[in-house]
């Protein structure tokens, strides 16, 4: 089995191999992200980013999905994260305005470890009249919010 450490990075994985994971990580995350929605429903989509801190043990949002629900909004966030199990792993991740203030936060109630990149949605967000756009950011149980972040239009505004 391939595991990443921070010491060792991935083991038993070349770097001809990591280009190739990461090819496959980014396909994976397209194909989450193009689920199509209903009429009733508006959709914005995230650019795909590929992670640069992964190496440094961050959590990084790799992709987000953000839908029109009447008042409120689903987001959608696919996250990267060096989990090794309990002792570290993405715990968290939050949906914040552009002044930073936390508009709501999705709990991750256990490490990932096999499951890499991971997508979960948190419903119910209200997003004030005036926010265009918002940011996702995931935390890492050990080393907190330090990862790429993704930033999302607000549809229909």
């Amino acid at each position: 089995m391939k595991r990443f450490t921070e010491t060792e990075g991935w083991s038993g994985v070349g770097p001809s191999r990591r280009g190739s994971m990461a090819a496959v990580a980014i396909v994976v995350v397209l194909l989450l992200t193009s689920c199509t929605s209903s009429a009733d429903e508006a959709q914005t989509t995230s650019p795909v980013v590929v992670s640069t801190s992964l190496v440094d043990g961050c959590a990084d949002v790799v992709a987000a999905t953000i839908v029109s629900s009447g008042n409120t909004y689903r987001l959608s966030a696919t996250i990267l994260s060096a989990d090794t199990g309990w002792e570290k792993y993405a715990d968290a991740w939050e949906v914040r305005d552009l002044d930073g203030t936390v508009l709501g936060t999705r709990i991750l109630a256990h490490p990932h470890v096999d499951e890499q990149p991971f997508t979960r949605s948190l419903d119910d967000v209200e997003i004030p009249t005036g926010v265009t756009h918002v940011e996702i950011a995931a935390r890492d149980s050990e080393a907190g919010f330090c990862g790429d972040t993704v930033s999302v239009a607000v549809p229909g505004r």
